[in-house]
């Protein structure tokens, strides 16, 4: 709960918003480098596109970092923290497109996977390394970039409202 003590300092609510995103943001990436790393010593890693796979990390990340942050705003203990991974974020990764091309599955199905945020981010991250898509490049990062301006704005109304923070 050392983000109270954040609250009570002469901080923008903006500036609090910006240093958690660019600490999450860091760690993602240090994480991210590492895998890449050991993955290095199994096989060869060729990237299509750099820039769009760099820019789609990092919006990523802030989406994560941002999406986060609200989750730990609103968990009262520890134990909290998991539920939102557990029953939100692992089945929307599952049924993202991850393992699977969307193209795959009965038209009805394809429809409700365009409801899902992952899929989005997946696809940006498959045409960067991969050079294909299941979805427009542009339309991932207009998805991705609503999700970074939602979040943004549901943090720093929570951080301006204390809710979960300020008794």
């Amino acid at each position: 709960r050392h983000i109270e003590e954040l609250l009570i300092s002469p901080l923008p609510n903006w500036i609090i918003l910006a240093g958690y995103v660019t600490g999450a943001l860091a760690r993602g990436l240090m994480v991210g480098t590492v895998v890449i790393l050991v993955s290095l010593f199994f096989t060869e890693l060729r990237i299509e596109h750099p820039v769009v796979t760099v820019s789609v990390l990092i919006l990523t990340a802030i989406v994560f970092a941002m999406a986060g942050l609200i989750n730990a705003i609103f968990a009262q203990k520890f134990d909290d923290i998991a539920i939102i991974p557990t029953f939100v974020l692992t089945p929307l990764t599952y049924l993202g497109g991850v393992f699977y091309s969307i193209a795959l599955l009965p038209e009805f199905w394809q429809k409700v996977s365009a409801f899902n945020p992952i899929l989005y981010m997946v696809n940006g991250f498959r045409y960067g390394i991969l050079g294909v898509s299941d979805v427009d490049l542009v339309h991932a990062y207009a998805i991705i970039g609503v999700f970074v301006v939602v979040l943004a704005t549901a943090c720093l109304y929570l951080l301006h409202r204390g809710t979960g923070l300020r008794s």
